[in-house]
């Protein structure tokens, strides 16, 4: 009776200590969207009520494995303008959402390689089942740095994820993601399309 007692207990604690991590994530992303919309270089802050997410959720922030790709010739990205980038494949992330194995390639774009503040910029575009519906069509962003990765490891927080700058204004040459970088899955989480046109 004693032990079935503990392990109540016990078990109580831990969905306690769970729900109370979900509660501190929760504010801690809220916090991140305020500052991402304060700080938006783009939309003015009479536009800033067109800003629209989904619900914070830890389950989008995953754990994936990585592997390093060896790329020294690179490819030409298209993007929702007139000029095309070109990009290298860094490497693949490898990990699990919903119960399905999912991947995608992360990339480094030519140009900030070459600038010396951004030279360890890694580039995460991707399109899912929400594209075009919930989220924006031309798919979203995940900035990353090479440092974030460790041992094999990356952590990805969809809850990141964020609109091209072409969401909210023309002239802009936004990259495109690739097709190896569309999820089958969908991904409700990060920043959804902005509430209005341009």
């Amino acid at each position: 009776m004693k032990t079935k007692f503990v392990a109540l207990l016990v078990t109580g604690l831990l969905m306690n200590i769970a729900v109370m991590a979900q509660i501190s994530y929760v504010k801690y992303i809220s916090k991140y969207q305020r500052d991402y919309v304060r700080k938006h270089e783009v939309v003015k802050k009479t536009d800033h009520k067109y800003f629209r997410f989904f619900p914070a959720a830890s389950i989008y922030k995953v754990q994936a494995s990585f592997t390093r790709i060896t790329d020294s010739i690179g490819f030409i990205m298209p993007t929702s303008g007139t000029k095309s980038k070109k990009f290298f494949r860094y490497g693949k992330i490898n990990f699990e959402l919903e119960g399905k194995p999912l991947s995608l390639t992360i990339y480094q774009n030519e140009a900030l390689m070459q600038d010396t503040t951004y030279k360890d910029h890694l580039f995460l575009p991707f399109t899912d089942i929400t594209s075009g519906e919930e989220s924006y069509g031309g798919g979203r962003y995940i900035d990353l740095e090479i440092k974030d990765i460790s041992n094999g490891k990356v952590i990805i927080d969809f809850n990141k994820a964020y609109n091209p700058y072409c969401v909210y204004s023309k002239g802009y040459n936004c990259p495109i993601p690739p097709r190896e970088n569309d999820l089958p899955v969908a991904i409700r989480a990060g920043e959804k399309d902005f509430g209005k046109g341009h």
